[in-house]
């Protein structure tokens, strides 16, 4: 007998009801989580040369107030790389 009420987890490709990217998380978690992140610190001008490196400890809102960035702009761009797969 088939149960055709039964409710399913969200597939992976799904958008989360939460975002997993926040102001609090450590650069050093962010990174972690996908292999471009690097990609789009660099790209809000983040870490990206030699003298400006990020604290791993640092969290995304203190890079954010520390260095001029809109924050919910990156967190936008960090959330979107959830949409893509990672490469190896």
């Amino acid at each position: 007998m088939a149960d055709t009420d039964k409710t399913e987890a969200p597939a992976a490709n799904q958008p989360n009801a939460e975002p997993l990217f926040h102001l609090d998380m450590p650069i050093q978690e962010a990174m972690q989580v996908h292999p471009r992140v690097r990609e789009v610190f660099a790209a809000f001008h983040l870490g990206g040369c030699s003298h400006c490196a990020l604290g791993q400890f640092e969290t995304i809102g203190q890079v954010c107030a520390g260095y001029g960035v809109d924050p919910e702009a990156l967190l936008e761009v960090l959330e979107s790389l959830l949409d893509e797969e990672p490469q190896p």
